[in-house]
């Protein structure tokens, strides 16, 4: 031990022996005593905050066998501020023990000075002070002008110190020229980037300006003001001479902090611009295919106790912003129900966004319900908004809602309970304020045990229900309905509407209508087309009511299961087996082909179960 402090003692720098297995100091020289205080405890507890950095600096000396490191402050065991450089290694024979030499930055920083002094003392005063009378004169012979400036000016001499200060500069940077002149302009105000990255000295474009006799210009960099504070700035640095011999250079800046913070601000100004300019052409382009629809030029029409029991619930229910679950068969109506509802709140002045959940493939159901960042995707060439975002302030009505994927149902479900929403390939969620409207034409509750529709999405959206009644059990407004779909027809075909005897009408009275009021309106303006004498001439297709009887009174449940196989089948026959298209069977039926192809899945039709009947 006496061998090790004598050889600790012949060090010139500051040193001690960590014991790292005993968290102590295990000897140290007098240099080191009069740095910190080595015998005070356990070293880790005396480290305080620098503890995590003194240990992976140990570790690297037990990993490599020697390490050095400025990252520690010892600063707690000085009791006064120190800038500190460690350097360490092994002990050899000893595991566990390292020797640290302690180098203190501000003694290593006054030897740097000296030995500069003693440098420029050898090269000649009086050149030193022939280039600070040359920036004398030059700051007397300019002193008003340079001061009346609304830019900041200052001079560097070859060595990068600062010889003049004008006032803009002094308060921009909050430094008075008293404290900057004679110090390192670039340590002084230049030495990190905005993003806090280190800013080298050999850089520096100002620095290049005497080094390289360059003029540079730079239209955006950043100055450190004395209270920390970082300034947006451009500037012109250009090397200046006394008689033909390199001076330094003279800087002229510029703060432009509020420019760049109203350029940003423009910026997103624009982005919200874009934003609502995507917006505002979907939803224009939602409310032209709205115009173009049947559903935006008749209400719900009828005088059955039915009708006016559902249309008293959507009285109701639409002054309220309560979510909607319309139930009913295909062709009942339930869109009309839904555009009742939503023009009847005070969401009406918003659009009434329709995604009818069937007729998109899988892939891009999340791409068109939360919307999509430019490049989240092969296709994505833009920023696009999703339904939830087209129907912020207004209403959303989710059409065959049984028909969403799971997943996404549980990521429509958080949606619509967080208020929020997040496109696809972005990380920021958008506000929105959405009032639902769902339909289905199952019973949510056989949907949910078919595992087509989750509990909780069930749950939330199951506040209140409406059914709508099949046109079937409400004879008594095929009167009305037929003869409004007719003046439509007639009003496009331009023509006038003919006579509906009382034989076509009992004829359609009773008809079963497995296609519902979308059929009626069908066959009323196929009717129309075929009526060229002044009187409605109906034909209901391939199943007559000659094959199946008048069909007064009640039937069966089998007996309707039946007679809509039967239809479907007469409409593959009709559209010689082609489903999807306009001259196809779904369109004939007027449904999607999505339902369609759905239909003959539910009742086992085959591909060619319609050419044996």
């Amino acid at each position: 031990m006496a061998q090790l402090d004598s050889l600790l003692d012949a060090l010139p720098d500051a040193a001690v022996v960590l014991d790292a297995e005993h968290d102590r100091f295990a000897a140290w020289n007098s240099q080191a005593a009069a740095l910190i205080e080595p015998s005070g405890g356990a070293v880790s507890a005396r480290l305080g905050p620098a503890l995590p950095n003194f240990i992976v600096f140990i570790e690297e000396i037990d990993h490599r066998g020697s390490a050095w490191t400025r990252d520690v402050d010892l600063s707690v065991l000085a009791g006064r501020p120190l800038r500190c450089e460690l350097s360490g290694k092994s002990v050899p024979g000893a595991p566990g023990r390292f020797l640290l030499v302690l180098h203190d930055l501000d003694e290593i920083d006054r030897r740097a000075q000296l030995s500069e002094a003693a440098e420029l003392h050898r090269a000649g005063v009086g050149e030193w002070m022939r280039a600070q009378s040359f920036f004398t004169e030059l700051e007397r012979q300019n002193h008003l002008i340079l001061n009346a400036a609304g830019e900041g000016i200052y001079g560097v001499n070859a060595d990068g110190k600062t010889t003049f200060v004008n006032r803009a500069a002094q308060e921009m940077l909050g430094w008075t020229a008293e404290e900057l002149l004679g110090r390192d302009m670039h340590t002084t105000i230049h030495h990190h980037h905005l993003n806090g990255c280190a800013y080298p000295a050999q850089d520096c474009p100002i620095y290049r300006a005497f080094r390289f006799e360059q003029v540079n210009r730079i239209e955006d960099e950043v100055f450190w003001r004395k209270d920390g504070r970082p300034i947006r700035v451009e500037y012109v640095s250009t090397p200046i001479y006394d008689q033909k011999m390199l001076a330094g250079a003279v800087i002229i800046f510029r703060d432009i902090t509020e420019r760049k913070e109203n350029e940003r601000r423009l910026r997103e100004a624009m982005d919200q611009v874009a934003d609502l300019r995507d917006r505002l052409e979907q939803e224009n382009a939602y409310l032209q295919e709205a115009i173009s629809t049947e559903r935006a030029h008749h209400d719900i029409l009828g005088r059955s106790p039915q009708i006016r029991h559902l249309l008293s619930k959507v009285e109701l229910v639409s002054r309220t912003d309560a979510t909607v679950v319309i139930t009913g068969e295909p062709g009942t109506g339930k869109s009309l129900v839904a555009t009742g509802i939503h023009s009847e709140s005070e969401r009406g002045r918003r659009p009434l966004i329709h995604f009818k959940c069937g007729a998109v493939a899988s892939e891009a159901i999340d791409a068109e319900l939360f919307g999509q960042m430019r490049g989240a995707s092969a296709g994505a060439l833009r920023d696009r908004p999703g339904k939830l975002e087209l129907a912020h302030g207004g209403t959303l009505f989710l059409e065959d809602v049984e028909e969403l994927p799971p997943d996404c149902q549980g990521r429509l479900l958080h949606a619509l309970q967080e208020r929020a929403v997040t496109r696809l390939g972005d990380t920021r969620a958008r506000s929105i304020d959405v009032r639902v409207i769902a339909a289905t034409a199952r019973p949510l509750d056989e949907a949910v045990r078919n595992g087509r529709l989750r509990e909780d999405l069930r749950l939330f959206l199951d506040v209140f229900p409406i059914a709508c009644t099949p046109l079937r059990d409400r004879p008594e407004d095929i009167p009305v309905i037929a003869t409004h779909f007719l003046k439509l027809a007639c009003a496009r075909l331009y023509r006038d509407p003919p006579i509906i005897t009382e034989r076509a009408m009992r004829q359609l009275c009773d008809y079963h209508w497995p296609g519902n009021v979308r059929e009626l309106r069908n066959v009323i303006e196929r009717s129309a087309i075929l009526s060229t004498r002044g009187k409605l001439v109906v034909e209901l297709g391939s199943s007559t009511r000659a094959e199946r009887g008048p069909q007064i009174g009640a039937r069966t449940e089998s007996d309707m299961q039946q007679a809509i196989r039967e239809n479907l089948l007469a409409c593959l026959r009709e559209a010689d087996g082609k489903v999807a298209g306009p001259r196809g069977a779904a369109a004939m039926l007027g449904v999607p082909a999505t339902t369609f192809y759905s239909r003959l899945r539910a009742f086992g039709i085959q591909a060619g179960d319609w050419r044996r009947h």
